[in-house]
Parts: C-alpha cells; structure tokens; sequence
C-alpha cells in the first residue's frame, strides 16, 4: 500500500474505488473521483473538511472513526469491513479498508461499493 503515497491527483483520480486521505484528525487531504461518484460530492467541497464529522457523519462512530483514532494511535491500521453509507443519500452498501501509512502520517479510507466486487 505505500505506493498509493507515489500517486499523483490524476493517478489517484484513474484509481476504480474511492480513495480518501485523511491527516491525524481526520481532515481531508485528498479526494479522488471515484469517490465523488459514490459519494455524489465534489471533492473541491470537501477538501480540508472533517470526514468523520463534516462530510461523513455517519462514519462517526466506533465502527469507523473508533476504528481510525484507534490505528492511528498506534500508527498501525489495516482493516476491512463492510459499511452503509447513509448521510444524505440512499443507503449505499461499501466495502471498507482503512490504512495508516507511517511514511506520511496518514490514513486512507478506500471505499468500493459492494455491488462492484
């Protein structure tokens, strides 16, 4: 997974799942176009936002944001589950993969929806 550090916003934007970096907090960094097609937002209106508490509320909650303060606590993290997306849209059923990368102090959320796999 260290490579998806190397990428750049276009590569990151050809990625066929959504990819989401957060900083520690959970401030969004990068944004990539697949994950604007799941999420139905644009990413220029989400960057620099709180996912867990801004852009993606029903992620915050022990599941999801538990789950991430807890990794990057520990600057470890490499989780997959299964989530449904609800805030402001219909229920979308997603395959989760959190990963914390220790080259950027940095998580990613990658998102794939369960109906693609």
């Amino acid at each position: 997974m260290a490579e998806i550090e190397g990428l750049s916003p276009g590569e990151l934007d050809n990625l066929p799942y959504g990819a989401i970096k957060l900083d520690t907090e959970g401030q969004i960094v990068a944004y990539n176009l697949a994950e604007s097609k799941i999420s139905g937002r644009d990413k220029s209106r989400v960057l620099g936002k709180n996912f867990f508490t801004e852009v993606a509320p029903c992620t915050n909650v022990q599941e999801f944001a538990g789950r991430f303060r807890e990794g990057v606590a520990r600057e470890e993290l490499n989780h997959v589950f299964p989530y449904v997306f609800s805030f402001e849209m219909a229920p979308t059923e997603v395959w989760i993969r959190l990963y914390y990368s220790q080259d950027s102090d940095a998580a990613w959320v990658f998102v794939a929806r369960q109906d693609a796999t």
